[in-house]
This record gives C-alpha cells, sequence and structure tokens, in this order.
C-alpha cells in the first residue's frame, strides 16, 4: 500500500475534552492511525499508560512504529473495543481515567482502493472489511443476502429511501452473474435510483455505508459498550466519542443520557425502586463539531460530531 498522509480528525478537541494527568491510565477503543494515541502519551507523559484496540493489521503495525518512542508505556491489541469489558477484565485495570472512541472508517482504509471501501474506483472488487480475517465481505453481503435483508439494512444503516428498488434491482442482476465489483455495484445503484434523485451527491454513498456498518458489525453492541465504558471511568475521568454519521451518534447520546440519569423508574411510582443513580455529567450540552478551517483541509471532518462525559 502507497505510503498517506493521516489527519485525526478534531485531534484537539478529542485531547482537550480527555484532560489528560501524568501517570493516568487510558484506553483508545479505534487506534487507526495512532494519532489519537500518540498525543494521549505525549499529554500523559512520564508516567501515563494507554491500552489500544483495533482490528485492521496494517493500522496496528503503522501505530506501532509511530509511538516507538514512547516503549513501555502503551499496548497495543488487535481486538474489537465493544470487547471493552474483557480486556479490562483481563489486564486486572480497576477503573480508567480516559476512554477515546474515533469511530467510522480510517482515512488509509478508505484511500486504500484496494480494500473497496470507497465507491469511487469501480475496478476493485468489493471488501470493506476493517479485520481481513473477517469471513464476511461485501460481496457476501450483496450477492448472499435476501431481499428482505438487504432493503432493511440499507433502509437502517443507510437511510436509503430507495433502498427497496436498490435490493431489487440487486437481486435480479445477481441472479445471471455474480456481482464482484464496485463499478457494477455503483451501477446497480445508480439504476434503482430515480435519476432526479442522483443530484445529492454521488448515489451509492449511502447503500456503501449500510454495507460497510453490516460487514463490520459497526452499530451491534454500541450502545451497551458505551455504558460499560462509561461505568470503567475512575472519578472525573473522561469519556470522548466521535461519531460520523446520525445513526452512531443517536446511540451515544441515547447511552450518555442513560449514565446521567437519576431514576428510571415509571413516573407514576411514588418513590424511586430502581436504585438507579445519576453516574456521568454530560460535558457536551451539544456536540462539538469541527472548524469551518478544518472542514477546508479534511473532508471527512464534516460530519463528525463529538461528545464528551465525565465521571462523577
Amino acid at each position: 500500500m502507497a505510503d498517506y498522509k493521516h489527519l485525526s480528525v478534531m485531534l484537539k478537541e478529542c485531547i482537550d475534552g480527555l484532560n489528560l494527568k501524568n501517570g493516568g491510565i487510558y484506553f483508545d477503543g479505534t487506534l487507526g492511525g495512532g494519532g489519537h494515541s500518540y498525543e494521549i502519551l505525549k499529554g500523559s507523559a512520564p508516567n501515563g499508560k494507554l491500552i489500544a484496540t483495533d482490528l485492521d493489521d496494517y493500522a496496528i503495525g503503522r501505530a506501532s512504529e509511530r509511538l516507538k518512542e514512547f516503549e513501555g508505556r502503551f499496548k497495543i491489541l488487535k481486538s474489537n473495543f465493544k470487547n471493552f469489558s474483557n480486556i479490562k477484565e483481563d489486564l486486572g485495570i480497576d477503573g480508567f481515567d480516559g476512554i477515546l472512541l474515533d469511530l467510522g472508517v480510517s482515512s488509509f482504509q478508505l484511500d486504500d482502493r484496494e480494500r473497496g471501501f470507497s465507491y469511487l474506483d469501480g475496478s476493485v472488487e468489493l471488501d470493506m472489511r476493517m479485520d481481513r480475517n473477517n469471513p464476511i465481505d461485501a460481496k457476501t453481503i450483496v450477492n448472499e443476502y435476501s431481499f428482505e435483508r438487504l432493503k432493511e439494512i440499507f433502509f437502517e444503516y443507510g437511510e436509503e429511501r430507495f433502498s427497496g428498488a436498490i435490493a431489487k434491482k440487486i437481486v435480479e442482476v445477481r441472479q445471471k452473474n455474480k456481482i464482484c465489483t464496485v463499478g457494477q455495484l455503483n451501477e446497480i445503484i445508480s439504476q434503482g435510483i430515480p435519476k432526479k434523485f442522483q443530484h445529492d451527491g454521488h448515489p451509492s454513498k449511502r447503500v456503501f455505508q449500510a454495507i460497510r456498518i453490516e460487514v463490520n458489525g459497526e452499530l451491534t453492541d454500541l450502545y451497551e459498550t458505551v455504558l460499560e465504558m462509561g461505568r470503567a471511568l475512575k472519578v472525573g475521568g473522561r469519556l470522548v466519542i466521535l461519531t460520523f454519521h446520525s445513526l452512531e451518534d443517536r446511540i451515544v447520546k441515547k447511552a450518555f443520557k442513560m449514565l446521567e440519569c437519576d431514576c428510571i423508574c415509571d413516573k407514576k411510582l411514588p418513590v424511586c425502586v430502581c436504585g438507579k443513580r445519576k453516574e456521568v455529567e454530560i460535558i457536551t450540552k451539544r456536540p462539538i463539531t469541527a472548524t469551518e478551517e478544518e472542514t477546508k483541509l479534511n473532508t471527512r471532518a464534516r460530519s463528525a460530531k463529538l461528545r464528551i462525559a465525565e465521571k462523577i
């Protein structure tokens, strides 16, 4: 793979949000290019520790090199951040001073056309796996999922209004020939969306997002994991989460609200019987968005939303 320039979205805002301190213990669940991890280790020097996870072997290799100067202060695991509770238990960590999630696809995964994440190069094969050992790739979904399931994921994960028409067209085409390339899928999607509705960006954008989410199980157990992370913080510890589409952001917002609420009893009850108590203070009453200057330099930042909560 050719070298690339990785730009961490809202890097300063994320690091400021963590409120780093010397000797703190931190978790970066989405290592990627290592940009956030580098700044966490730098900002928690000289004794701060970092646990980081990623599913991409290439990302792990690059980040390991980038973080070499902090040798002995970090541990990188090839794992999904949704295994957080098991990782915490296996490593014997009582609590974290800060946890960061930068959700979505890393820049180098999008830029590496061979990975099949992007709809811009029609010649490459459909893939979209963050973990290359995952037996399910984009080709599997497009060629083997039922019409009903395709329609469902396009609508739920891509918020695609023409999900039914696109799913129907996919099923029709694959009965004659297997759908293998980005270009083939682009053409099918274009045929499923009326021309007058194809002016709002690339017609494949929503469907590709939906397939990528399904391939990598991006939304599965996210709500529960955010709750676990909030509860694993030390008092004063920060949970910082960066999302890139509305589905992720809604889940994170819902989890933050659950952590912040003081009671979940039926309002008709005269007294609280649930025992639920407020666990965090939400620092960002409204999500932080990227500056105009950053969005000009990095188009990925346009849809990013940053939410921060602090353990009380």
